[in-house]
């Protein structure tokens, strides 16, 4: 039985870590913590978002792709994904490095939710004042 050979990236948005597997020789298929894309991520844009680096490099169906996600919400989840996986393309191709850069699949988006501050009733609001 042949290995089948795969390139393992990190995408990170938000709190959330992908770790994602691009495996050579697929048939297409994306699962992400054990289920299958659909399932995982019933929003039709959280499943462009994840799919977006193969539709910009015209790889749709070529790669099998698993991951496991960690923290985060639903897009913080998504864009971690996306950014695994155009990380796993460029490893397999670099040519693919300018398509995927001008659309910014490249860059980790590090916004980031600003802590609580003591006196404060959230990052920045303050108490209300009240004269009398």
């Amino acid at each position: 039985m042949a290995e089948t050979k795969f390139t393992g990236t990190i995408g990170r948005r938000k709190t959330a870590t992908a770790q994602v597997r691009l495996m050579t020789d697929g048939k297409g298929d994306v699962v992400i913590n054990g289920k299958p894309l659909k399932q995982y991520f019933p929003g039709v844009l959280m499943q462009q978002k994840v799919l977006s680096p193969f539709e910009t490099t015209g790889t749709q169906g070529r790669y099998d792709v698993s991951v496991r996600v960690v923290g985060g919400g639903i897009t913080g989840q998504a864009e971690s994904v996306r950014l695994g996986i155009a990380r796993a393309l460029i490893e397999l191709n670099p040519d693919y490095r300018g398509s995927l850069k001008k659309l910014g699949f490249l860059t980790r988006d590090a916004r980031k939710r600003e802590r609580k501050k003591y006196g404060k009733k959230s990052a920045r609001r303050s108490p209300q004042w009240a004269k009398r």
